[in-house]
């Protein structure tokens, strides 16, 4: 027995000696490989990269992503410029959660299928890029916009991807947002609802480019990094302060000339259209809806300090509002956030503390449902749409009311000695100082680096002790309040001010100043909290498209709107008002001397004005508040 084993080993280990050996990989073969699929057979989703036809013929970039198994899926969709490769593969994970932008999770894991399409004429998109390319119409006289391209991706989408149940929404921030809103311009009937987040509305009137008139710098930057085939990112203008950079350069145009940003089409429209000229009403997305019927259930969300788009969701809202008769087909949303804020975890701002993380309480206890709702072939009971979810500051705490605002307009006054009055001063006075374009208001304490996110994502809540007590800022504040003093609304601006120049600007913030001595929270003992900050151009005293030189000494009403808040002034705490004339470099310079365009003001046209704010009498200046009784 024991001589046959040895036999048959010795058979076996001589045949396998026989066998050939398997051929070797060439040492000179080309390393190079096609394509590497990260997502591996253990992945727990299916992506899918497809490129959909529109109706001219461009082909638009696409990714389908969802969960394994799923079927009767809605379809969450978003249009963006920012890539949808990169969206859909943050990172190398088998995991569903790890590849998608943290909003996402709760969606595609209770059966979503997510697609992010790169928008016509960028990443993998076919066809030429238009920023803000305007609906068909005056200003485009093709055949597609962001409006025909979001009906015809819906449109395959509902057609070609069987594991769906034909229900989609749109959803995005910031330029998905305006992307969000036009696909509700003649819309597909499988779009069953939006949620477009801190949307580009009016690029002229309160969102990127200019805010009434003043035009915002950052602009310049945000254009060279979308529209560069090479050489894009930042403008290359050195690590020093932007301040001293931007200030020597001159007018905001001189500034762009110098850094060849006037070669880009997208900067020269911003100079070319310096008022509100038919260029900018014709693209203004809240006046388009307005002429339409809405039909698609629509969830506006803005942040309360968002640095970016402040103006559009609200905008849209009131444009809108007047339609929805039974309460049931547009909604707003404020939430604590910057620009954006409502996608990441929103447990903090700045120094500013809130309980728990908004982001996520939005998007799980008011997003979803609503989708669910529009979306699921089978939704849960009882949904109620809010007519506006709020979240009031300085209590922390989430408000839901059927319209909005919620409050009613009441006059704050500035008074003599720098006060602030519930009662309008019975004599009349005025303050004044010398706004000098040489040295102007900084937006943030100096050296300024625009590019460090932090500091540009937080700017509106920015302590303003340190532009308090200038000489070119003037500051009015209230007794220690005794009760508190709720706001929900829009606060506006009802100022009486004259200047020496031809030409001004005048920037109004209000400040909630909390008690010198916080033992609890020492980080914010006599902060400064900026509740609501804009600036008005004063050339456009008699109409947005009609600039004119003003009279030197003569009084003009300026009446402009802050951004909308929930918030409260809570006992113990001051209400501030300040008024200056510049806010740099966020805001360009206005040279105080009434020129056809501030892109084009030479050197000696920058000049100091003394600048008077009146009070009382038939100058009572005020800021109306939306108190809530």
């Amino acid at each position: 027995m024991l001589r046959a084993a040895q036999i048959s080993a010795a058979a076996l280990m001589i045949a396998a000696l026989a066998a050939p050996i398997a051929a070797q990989t060439d040492p000179m073969t080309p390393d190079k490989v096609d394509v590497y699929d990260p997502a591996r057979p253990q992945a727990d989703y299916v992506r899918k990269e497809v490129m959909i036809p529109m109706r001219d013929g461009v082909k638009l970039f696409t990714v389908i992503v969802m969960r394994k198994g799923t079927s009767h899926g809605p379809i969450l969709l978003t249009r963006t410029p920012y890539d949808a490769g990169k969206a859909t593969s943050r990172n190398r994970s088998q995991k569903i959660e790890e590849i998608l932008p943290v909003m996402d999770a709760d969606f595609v894991n209770d059966g979503y299928i997510r697609v992010y399409q790169d928008v016509r004429g960028l990443k993998g998109s076919e066809g030429d890029y238009v920023m803000t390319r305007p609906l068909r119409g005056p200003l485009n006289k093709t055949d597609v916009d962001n409006s025909t391209d979001a009906y015809d991706t819906i449109d395959w989408l509902v057609k070609n991807v069987p594991e769906t149940n034909g229900k989609v929404a749109i959803t995005g921030s910031s330029y998905p947002g305006f992307t969000s809103l036009m696909a509700l311009i003649d819309p597909h009937p499988a779009l069953k609802a939006a949620v477009p987040q801190s949307p580009m509305v009016d690029g002229w009137m309160g969102d990127d480019w200019f805010h009434n008139g003043a035009f915002r710098n950052f602009g310049f930057g945000y254009s060279l990094s979308q529209t560069a085939k090479k050489g894009g990112g930042a403008i290359p203008m050195g690590n020093g302060d932007e301040y001293t950079t931007m200030l020597n350069a001159g007018s905001a145009g001189d500034f762009a000339r110098a850094y060849g940003l006037d070669a880009f089409p997208s900067v020269r429209k911003l100079l070319e259209h310096p008022a509100y000229d038919p260029y900018w009403q014709e693209q203004a997305v809240d006046k388009l809806l307005a002429r339409r019927t809405l039909t698609v259930p629509t969830m506006l969300v803005v942040g309360q300090w968002d640095q970016e788009d402040s103006y559009g969701a609200p905008a849209v809202y009131k444009a809108l509002e007047p339609q929805d008769k039974k309460n049931d087909m547009v909604s707003l949303v404020i939430g604590p956030w910057r620009h954006s804020g409502v996608n990441y975890e929103g447990r903090s701002l700045g120094d500013l503390q809130f309980e728990g993380d908004t982001g996520r309480q939005f998007r799980v206890g008011t997003m979803k449902p609503f989708l669910d709702h529009y979306l699921k072939d089978n939704p849960p009971a009882g949904y109620t749409m809010p007519g506006s979810l709020t979240y009031a500051t300085g209590i922390d705490k989430w408000e839901t009311r059927a319209k909005w605002p919620g409050g009613t307009p009441t006059p704050l006054y500035l008074g003599a000695s720098y006060s602030l009055s519930w009662a309008k001063p019975a004599a009349a006075g005025s303050d004044s100082y010398v706004s000098d374009p040489a040295k102007p208001v900084p937006y943030l304490p100096r050296p300024i680096h625009q590019d460090q996110n932090e500091a540009w994502r937080t700017w509106l809540v920015k302590d303003q002790r340190f532009v308090d007590g200038r000489p070119d800022v003037l500051t009015y504040v209230t007794p220690v309040l005794d009760k508190d003093v709720h706001i929900a609304g829009q606060p506006m601006v009802d100022l009486f001010a004259a200047t020496s120049g031809t030409d001004s600007d005048w920037v109004v913030k209000l400040i909630d100043v909390y008690p010198e001595e916080n033992t609890a929270n020492p980080v914010m003992a006599g902060y400064e909290l900026p509740i609501g900050i804009d600036i008005f151009r004063g050339r456009y005293a008699h109409g947005f498209d009609k600039p004119q030189a003003l009279t030197p000494g003569k009084a003009e009403n300026y009446k402009f709107g802050l951004p909308n808040v929930n918030h409260v002034f809570k006992p113990g705490h001051r209400i501030m008002v300040q008024i200056q004339s510049s806010l740099f470099p966020v805001y360009d310079r206005n040279p105080q001397t009434y020129v056809p365009s501030i892109f084009d003001a030479k050197p000696g046209d920058y000049k100091p004005a003394t600048q008077s704010v009146q009070y009382g009498a038939a100058g009572a200046s005020a800021i109306w508040l939306p108190i809530v009784k």
